[in-house]
């Protein structure tokens, strides 16, 4: 029987991008099982996610149940926090079932070891980021805005996203942060011979770079200009961008 190939999407920012993109979102989720042995979801699944104590966002509740579905066929899932989505908790972990990992982080992935970062504050640029991540990510930060009323914490973080403005913008500053994420996959790679693939996100640009025979550095794109994910053979071949049909797009 011929094993299964693993699946990788980053950076489909549900709540910023059209409806058309969130259904085709879950379709591609119910296409997974029988088709894949697992997936990895490399950050920024949602343009804003954060977890309160008793509440969740209620414009994602038909993703979370396609999750949760796709979790109780046997698929395993991962999760990778991205910049926009780095506060999971409890409810992604124990009711939706998903697998949370704080990246960069070292897994095997279709047999390969696999270094998995989404690729915020990563390489060289990134400054302002950095500083922000730092803030952010604070404790007694997060317990602050943690106090808000949820109604109130989410108006921030739309004010705060810059989401919807890629959709149309060129791709000067993408392909700048996406080179400095490259040049960070490619070092790993270098120093260590073991490695045999680096998977980011980030960078909203799709990419397959062979670094060195049969060394992978991959970027699986995004949800908004481009509709990718990755597949990552199980035979040892090189990992494939594939594009998800969206009804409306013309990429």
């Amino acid at each position: 029987m011929t094993e299964l190939p693993y699946l990788i999407v980053s950076d489909t920012h549900l709540g910023a991008v059209p409806r058309e993109t969130e259904a085709a979102f879950r379709d591609f989720l119910a296409h997974v099982p029988g088709n894949a042995s697992g997936l990895l979801v490399n950050g920024d699944l949602f343009d804003f996610w954060f977890e309160y104590g008793t509440v969740i966002l209620r414009e994602h509740y038909r993703t979370l149940a396609a999750l949760a579905d796709l979790v109780e066929t046997g698929i395993p899932v991962s999760f990778v926090g991205g910049n926009h989505d780095a506060w999971a908790g409890s409810f992604l972990r124990d009711e939706v079932g998903i697998t949370l990992l704080d990246g960069p982080v070292e897994m095997r992935l279709a047999g390969r070891r696999t270094l998995v970062a989404h690729g915020d504050g990563l390489g060289k640029g990134d400054y302002k980021y950095r500083a922000l991540k730092s803030f952010i990510r604070n404790p007694l930060v997060v317990g602050a805005f943690r106090v808000l009323h949820p109604d109130l914490g989410t108006r921030i973080a739309r004010i705060a996203s810059t989401t919807e403005h890629k959709a149309d913008t060129g791709d000067a500053h993408s392909q700048g942060r996406a080179s400095f994420i490259q040049a960070w996959a490619e070092e790993h790679l270098r120093a260590d011979p073991g490695l045999e693939l680096v998977v980011a996100g980030h960078s909203h640009v799709p990419a397959v770079v062979e670094v060195e025979p049969g060394r992978f550095y991959a970027n699986a794109g995004d949800w908004i200009r481009h509709f990718t994910y990755l597949e990552i053979p199980a035979d040892g071949g090189p990992p494939e961008l594939r594009r998800w049909p969206v009804p409306g797009s013309t990429r």
